[in-house]
């Protein structure tokens, strides 16, 4: 009994302490689910393609779906659906699945799935190809930016809202 109570207040004492240690991209923030009223993130996506074999996205399905920040991923197996259930922040979007170049410019816009690319073991979705072409000349400086504006984006926001 005296042990429970212990770790009680240790918890209740630590709890403050690990949530300050998050980084910014840690705290929920609005997810990209699409303009039509959906609820799907990455437009359906497995998210976990990006990072695996060829790193060549592949759709997800409903039967292998996880909810995760009010929004819900699909994957193309089982497994790929533990593993982002056991780790998500390694998985997702930067900056909610947005377009990393609009938010450098410090507002959301959709991101596509397949105009991505993978910088320092991080997913960025860019508005469309000839964005993305943008980006690239630039993609440190655009992610300096964007960080800056995501930290600054309120929870709520919404891309057309």
């Amino acid at each position: 009994m005296k042990n429970q109570a212990l770790f009680a207040l240790l918890a209740a004492v630590l709890a403050p302490l690990s949530v300050a240690a998050f980084t910014p991209q840690a705290y929920a923030k609005p997810v990209y689910v699409g303009v039509d009223g959906g609820n799907i993130a990455v437009s359906g996506y497995d998210a976990v393609s990006y990072f695996e074999g060829d790193g060549v996205p592949v759709k997800g399905d409903a039967a292998f779906a996880v909810e995760h920040d009010g929004a819900v991923y699909h994957f193309a197996s089982a497994g790929h659906a533990a593993k982002f259930q056991a780790d998500p922040a390694a998985f997702v979007p930067q900056y909610g699945g947005h377009c990393a170049w609009a938010m450098s410019r410090g507002y959301l816009a959709p991101g596509d799935p397949l105009a991505y690319a993978m910088v320092d073991g991080k997913l960025y979705l860019n508005f469309n190809q000839e964005v993305k072409a943008k980006w690239d000349k630039d993609r440190a400086g655009y992610i300096a930016s964007a960080e800056k504006n995501w930290v600054a984006m309120p929870d709520d926001a919404k891309f057309g809202g």
